[in-house]
């Protein structure tokens, strides 16, 4: 289940640095996330460490 970022991200960056995989980058409007890349940071971290920082909590688990 990767992370994804929905619509209503603010582009304020705080999610970038915290991803092991690079998988964030910016979009065309807001970041995305690279489903390719995002292994919910299994082998960093107990559980993703992006969705915490979030100001507006627009990231969310999905399923693949």
């Amino acid at each position: 289940m990767p992370v994804v970022i929905d619509s209503d991200c603010i582009n304020c960056d705080l999610c970038v640095p915290e991803c092991p995989n690079e998988a964030i980058s910016m979009g065309k409007e807001h970041y995305v996330v690279d489903t390719a890349k995002c292994t919910e940071c299994e082998g960093f971290y107990d559980e993703p460490a992006c969705i915490p920082v979030c100001p507006v909590d627009c990231m969310t688990l999905v399923a693949d």
